[in-house]
């Protein structure tokens, strides 16, 4: 056998660190340069975030921490200085929205889970608009759960059974009704509709039975085309009220599909084999299955079972001329099928063993007619960078190398062999696991503490050779007995950036292969690394020369730009610009068009409820001009590769945080901290104020003397027209609105927050508005003091999606609501004084401390101090951090309170 060498080794290497080569190229500097610019020119971003929960109930408030850091070298990142969350429910819909303001790569941010969302399955996803480059899978993208307590006097869960008849999917939902105590809901009217991939296929009523069940029967006829749904119920509560309970529906059959491997990307005929395989149910999760391996003629082969995740490996020798198929049992006793991938006459086979603690294995093997003189070339790559680089010539069948894994940094490596024209023929995903470069101690001043008792505690960072190192990391403390978690579905830093990260598809409880070290879980996830693709560029493009379109900048700060023009077209030069924060903020800027007629307000800092009013001359002071804002279109939602972590039954997945969040409601009510309910004889409404959107009413949204609506706008010409006649006590002279209370002072006009003149408003065209409101008394013009003297109309413009559109009214102005910042809160952590013997308000809290921004000194070492609550329990703390040099921790400390 032969040993494969690498003899370019140190060529390619002073390549890849751009030394002096060789006047003329060879191929193979010329790619390692294509990549070097890939890397140069399209720095990639990642996201970490740090939540302080792993699940929640509406009216919590959800704490994050994010780390942006460059993907190739899992340093924070500089690049971007603005990070996007959104909470997405089941029906990718964006719930919530923050824009948060990153430093150094570091971002925290908080959310308030209103009672307007519903239990369920949510996203929380993360990206920066660079990121938006190249695609979604590089985006932060995690599934939450989110119960309901106070209003919910029902629960409920689902279990599925499938059966198949032909090509038609029969489903019977056996759906279980109880309320919170376990108790069934018996004798209860229930109203259904089934909906698959947005079609309603299926309606009806039902009562639930002595135990609280209700079974629900369809048949899916259009498998091929629907897939997955949800079951809507409402269930009668009493007094003709109903409560809607949903399910989600991921599948309409049981069928496990089971892929297979070949290492290397294929197997050749009279070359040993190893091949991995994969079995998966239609929920997107592993099913254990066993199986054996044979050939066309019958004969059994191979036998073969699954270790982890619904995945294992075997190992054969392909035949030439011969077929395999693999006949595979379920776990119901079913068996199924599978013929494997052809063995090829002609091709190359990549074998690694990574096993060597010290060095990675690697075999390379060829078909006899590849053997001779013709070079191939391994070349190693990992986070970014080639780390190693060999060529020899197969004057033999089988090569082997041995690199150190001292190389690479701990991560996914990538082997690549290229056949003599530069071509990829072979390719394996290898993870290298190294001690952790720095780690965490965390140490409190007692072993045990009682209730209210304050907690002193110290935290050190130090490296292998226990130097301090200064650092940034999250910490967060919850009560473990309160809110139980398993750590192998968390998602950690370890877990995010070192694998998920880096790999496509789904993966099966990640932190699984980080919760602990041990061999068989190494093996497991030298597993997971055959049956998953690499989620970054790929050899192909790298060739080709084609580099990633950049669409989407690197934002450093908010920025309101856009062009003005004439009414005709042509860009305005040296045009007058003037942006006014006229609510929010007191912002007031000015700036002139360049020749382009182009203008930008940059680096601006505002919140999210800021409103701005952009006025434009041209440079003659004129105002028939137009004003384009420069939109970014907003990031769509589309289906999550981490779906089947999607759990059916929300509520009782969380059941005893739903119910001690009950019982923390019920104690609130002794206390007389939660007012009460006084039931009310039924009344019908005949009329409703009319709503006021968009208002700038100092006295509140609609607190006016009169409300005119924009549907009553629509059959004029002119505002004053529209106006007059329909508010009693205005009047119009000249297109100017004049109050019977002060005949000789023209009423002050307010366009969205701006206070612009009388005659404006003949100036607007009444389908650009959605309501105007009248104040001619003093008890609603008194808080505007001399302005409001004769009176105020103002009158609110119609717009689409506050976050992204704007609203031109009239020329040279429009009004524009952007996203702003949003401004994290700080966590509420009390401190108790011993001497104060009174406890008048119960602490139930089960995040005791949430610090996103803890910073190591340059010794290693910081301090955290902050009081336990009424409840006792143990007490876990889990922090999460990286220095300088993109070293990641993760550290978790348990203690108890009695």
């Amino acid at each position: 056998m032969k040993r494969f060498l690498p003899l370019f080794c140190a060529l390619i290497l002073c390549s890849a660190l751009g030394l002096n080569l060789a006047a003329q190229e060879d191929p193979l500097n010329s790619l390692i340069r294509k990549l070097e610019k890939i890397l140069s020119d399209y720095p990639q971003e990642k996201v970490h975030i740090h939540t302080d929960k792993p699940y929640y109930v509406v009216g919590d408030s959800l704490w994050l921490k994010a780390y942006i850091v460059n993907a190739e070298k899992n340093e924070l990142s500089n690049l971007s200085k603005i990070l996007y969350v959104d909470l997405i429910n089941e029906r990718d819909s964006v719930k919530k929205s923050l824009r948060i303001p990153a430093v150094l790569g570091l971002a925290w941010g908080d959310m308030i889970l209103t009672d307007s969302l519903t239990e369920g399955n949510y996203r929380l996803r993360a990206y920066t608009n660079w990121m938006r480059n190249f695609g979604e899978e590089y985006y932060f993208d995690k599934i939450i759960r989110i119960g309901r307590s106070l209003p919910n006097q029902i629960d409920a869960s689902v279990s599925y059974a499938f059966n198949k008849s032909g090509s038609e999917e029969r489903v019977r939902a056996d759906i279980l009704y109880t309320d919170h105590e376990g108790n069934p809901v018996s004798s209860r009217e229930v109203n259904y509709s089934i909906e698959l991939d947005n079609r309603v296929v299926s309606r009806g009523k039902g009562v639930t039975d002595q135990d609280g069940k209700l079974t629900i029967e369809f048949t899916n006829k259009q498998s091929f085309l629907l897939k997955s749904g949800r079951i809507t119920t409402q269930i009668a509560t009493g007094n003709k009220v109903f409560q809607t309970k949903s399910f989600l529906i991921k599948s309409t059959n049981a069928e496990v599909d089971v892929q297979f491997f070949p290492e290397g990307g294929q197997l050749i005929e009279g070359t040993r084999g190893r091949v991995a395989f994969k079995a998966v149910a239609p929920d997107g999760l592993g099913r254990s299955v066993s199986g054996v391996l044979k050939d066309n003629t019958g004969a059994v082969i191979k036998e073969f079972k699954t270790e982890h995740a619904g995945m294992g490996t075997f190992i054969f020798h392909p035949s030439p001329g011969k077929t395999y198929t693999a006949t595979v049992a379920f776990e119901d006793g079913s068996e199924k099928s599978f013929k494997l991938p052809e063995a090829q006459a002609s091709g190359y086979n990549l074998f690694v063993n990574n096993e060597d603690e010290v060095s990675l294995k690697v075999m390379i093997s060829a078909s006899g007619d590849l053997i001779g003189p013709s070079p191939v070339t391994l070349i190693a790559e990992s986070n970014g960078a080639v780390k190693f680089v060999g060529r020899n010539t197969l004057s033999k069948a089988n090569l082997t190398a041995s690199i150190p894994k001292s190389r690479f940094h701990t991560g996914i490596v990538r082997l690549t062999l290229f056949s003599e024209g530069f071509q990829p023929v072979a390719e394996r995903l290898v993870f290298i696991r190294h001690a952790p470069s720095i780690g965490m101690t965390i140490s409190n001043n007692k072993a045990e503490y009682g209730l209210r008792d304050k907690v002193d505690m110290s935290i050190l960072v130090q490296d292998t050779a226990q130097a301090p190192v200064a650092s940034a990391f999250s910490l967060a403390v919850i009560n473990e007995s309160k809110i139980p978690s398993d750590e192998d579905d968390e998602t950690t830093i370890l877990s995010n950036l070192l694998l998920s990260s880096d790999l496509k598809g789904y993966i099966e409880k990640p932190n699984y292969y980080f919760s602990s070290e041990s061999e068989t879980k190494d093996r497991h996830l030298d597993i997971l690394m055959m049956t998953q693709g690499w989620s970054r560029f790929t050899w192909k493009n790298t060739l080709a020369g084609t580099f990633p379109g950049v669409v989407f900048k690197p934002e450093t700060g908010i920025s309101i730009s856009g062009i003005v023009k004439t009414p005709g077209g042509k860009p305005v030069p040296n045009g007058k610009v003037m942006i006014l924060a006229s609510k929010g903020s007191g912002l007031l800027l000015d700036t002139v068009t360049g020749q382009d007629g182009r203008f930008s307000f940059d680096n601006l800092k505002f919140t999210d409820s800021t409103r701005f009013v952009i006025q434009a001359r041209n440079a003659k002071d004129k105002k028939h001009v137009e004003i384009e804002l420069d939109r970014v279109p907003p990031q769509l939602v589309t289906k999550s590769k981490n779906s089947p972590d999607i759990i059916l039954n929300v509520n009782s997945s969380i059941l005893p945080y739903l119910r001690r969040r009950s019982d923390e409601y019920a104690e609130l009510r002794k206390l007389g901290l939660v007012r009460r309910n006084i039931m009310l004889d039924e009344v019908r409404v005949s009329e409703k104020k009319p709503t006021v959107k968009n208002s700038s009413n100092l006295n509140g949204a609609g607190n006016a003397d009169a409300v005119i609506t924009g549907d009553k706008l629509q059959n004029c010409v002119t505002i004053e027209q529209c106006l007059q006649g329909l508010v009693v006590g205005v009047i119009f002279r000249n297109g100017i609105a004049y109050s019977t209370r002060s005949m000789n002072t023209p009423m002050q006009i307010i366009l969205d927050g701006m206070y612009v003149e009388p005659e404006y408003l003949s100036m607007l065209n009444p389908t650009d508005v959605e309501s105007v409101e009248v104040l001619r008394t003093i008890g609603n013009t008194a808080i505007y003091g001399m302005r409001g003297g004769g009176g105020v109309l103002i009158v609110n413009t119609r717009r689409g999606e506050p976050n992204y559109s704007y609203n031109s009214y009239t020329p040279g102005i429009i009004t524009y609501n952007p996203a702003g910042y949003h401004i994290a809160r700080d966590f509420y952590s009390p401190k108790y004084d011993k001497t104060n013997i009174r406890r008048p308000l119960p602490d139930l809290r089960t995040t005791l401390l949430w610090m996103p921004n803890g910073l190591t000194d340059s010794s290693g070492k910081a301090q955290v101090s902050y009081f336990t609550s009424d409840n006792p329990g143990v007490y876990k703390v889990v922090a999460e951090g990286l220095d300088s040099k993109g070293g990641l921790f993760r550290k978790t400390f348990r203690y108890t309170v009695k």
